[in-house]
């Protein structure tokens, strides 16, 4: 019997102290102290949760282990109908999810609710459309006799491990291709930012999901650990620091666990000779701040011609003026607090370095008196290529604009001169020389006069430092697969084989 049975009369989503732990289709309550949530905003306790501990992530694993079987069973069609119901429930929760995930990172209203929201809508009900037209049903006569079947079944039980910038829709991107794919997930949530996660979890079930497929735990580096090690587990889907990615492979190697990787970037922007740099400057600033720059992809170097460098840098200062940073709430702000204190000096240690080593500070990258948590928008100039600033994920608004000599095959150069290899983005009137400069970029994700959009259809996911695996599009469900070969004679069983 499962002992997850009752929600815990100690902790409710709608109570003062919530539950972190969400474990065969109800909320639980840990043996942990609760922890208080801070809305980046105000600085002022958004929540108190119980958080998990290593022994609920275990209990939550074993609950898919005993799930997963009957979960993988269930036709295509009946999994894409539960989706389907999952993707109308987070619209018709719009506004509530938005209350939380705006109280927990500080993000903005209008992009949480009219872009954030209708982008997991999406993302929830692609998967439901790409689960029923997976690859790997096709047969062929291969060998004289024989027929080739190669069909898929799931890994079996995932463990998504999701970061703090992105809750909602990272949740969604951990646990709901998995489910696509036939798997039970235990998805954990980041401590600062798990309630939109947990509240997913509800929705699913409401949604007509078997209790025990989609768990959720929250807590610390503990419960990761257990997650990554955890001999019941068979795969792991990590987004985070490429710190946190090295450490997951290191604990799931112990037990040949397969891992999924999403992990830093260092975004670079390559303006040709050509650009058109009032359009670059308006989307690469944007880029640089969207999510106050708290963005895997977000533009982070801008490479520019030289003798188009202060052209550019007065351009993107003039978009820079037009960015409202204050209260999420308000709709008209477009840059909110970053996650925490101690994030934010993390974000003003790179531009104070990076200043006393000889760069200029272009505009920005000053504390607020009293505001704890903001952090301007920031544009700095004068770094060196190998400096910590252009080379490192600061994770905050801040753009560093380098000029180049030499041509295009320079700015080939300098950009693909960093261990990340997430996102990038190529500025050309010329789309020809455009494509031929995307196709010479070591990145997962090129966009061509853009930065940022997403499409559920195209895979996401980077190579080098980045990581390897692909959220998104058909190929990560399939990633949450293993492929399959049954070979079926044919011929008379007296008949000789022919090998070779």
């Amino acid at each position: 019997m499962n002992p997850y049975t009752h929600i815990s009369e100690s902790c409710n989503t709608h109570m003062a102290i919530n539950c972190g732990t969400f474990i065969h289709g109800r909320l639980h309550a840990s043996n942990a102290d609760p922890v208080d949530l801070f809305n980046p905003a105000t600085g002022e306790v958004a929540r108190r949760i119980i958080p998990s501990t290593p022994d609920d992530a275990a209990n939550a694993i074993l609950d898919c282990r005993m799930a997963q079987p009957a979960w993988a069973a269930t036709e295509p069609k009946q999994r894409a109908r539960i989706l389907l119901k999952l993707a109308d429930l987070v619209e018709e929760h719009a506004d509530e999810l938005t209350a939380l995930e705006v109280a927990e990172t500080g993000k903005p209203v209008s992009f949480m609710r009219f872009g954030e929201i209708v982008t997991a809508a999406d993302n929830i009900r692609y998967f439901a459309g790409a689960l029923r037209a997976l690859d790997g049903t096709g047969a062929g006569v291969f060998a004289k006799g024989f027929t080739s079947v190669l069909t898929r079944r799931p890994v079996g039980v995932v463990a998504g491990i999701a970061p703090w910038n992105f809750p909602l829709i990272m949740g969604i991107w951990k646990a709901v291709p998995a489910i696509a794919g036939g798997n039970a997930v235990v998805v954990k949530a980041a401590p600062q930012t798990p309630s939109t996660t947990l509240r997913l979890a509800e929705l699913a079930i409401e949604a007509g999901l078997p209790a025990g497929v989609f768990n959720v735990v929250t807590g610390g580096a503990d419960t990761g650990r257990m997650l990554a090690s955890h001999g019941s587990v068979d795969m792991v889907s990590v987004t985070g620091s490429s710190t946190t990615g090295r450490l997951v492979m290191e604990q799931a190697a112990q037990s040949m666990k397969r891992v999924h990787l999403e992990l830093g970037g260092k975004a670079p922007a390559l303006l040709l000779d050509d650009a058109d740099l009032a359009a670059a400057a308006s989307a690469i600033v944007f880029g640089a701040n969207y999510n106050t720059g708290q963005d895997c992809t977000s533009a982070t170097r801008a490479y520019v011609p030289r003798h188009l460098h202060d052209a550019f840098v007065d351009a993107a200062l003039a978009e820079m003026d037009k960015l409202v940073v204050g209260d999420p709430l308000d709709p008209a702000t477009t840059v909110g607090p970053l996650i925490s204190p101690s994030h934010r000096d993390r974000v003003h240690g790179f531009v104070e370095r990076a200043v006393a080593a000889g760069a200029r500070l272009a505009g920005g990258g000053r504390i607020p008196d009293g505001q704890r948590y903001f952090y301007p928008p920031t544009l700095v100039t004068g770094a060196a290529q190998d400096s910590e600033i252009v080379q490192d994920e600061i994770f905050g608004p801040v753009l560093v604009v380098v000029p180049y000599d030499g041509g295009d095959d320079e700015a080939i150069r300098l950009a693909n001169n960093s261990r990340f290899g997430l996102a990038s983005s190529v500025w050309s009137m010329d789309g020809g020389r455009a494509l031929r400069t995307a196709h010479q970029l070591d990145v997962g994700v090129t966009w061509i006069n853009s930065h940022l959009p997403i499409t559920s259809e195209m895979p996401h996911g980077g190579v080098k430092g980045s990581g390897f695996g692909k959220d998104m599009s058909a190929e990560v469900i399939a990633e949450y697969t293993v492929s399959r070969h049954i070979m079926i004679r044919h011929s008379p069983l007296d008949e000789p084989l022919a090998w070779g």
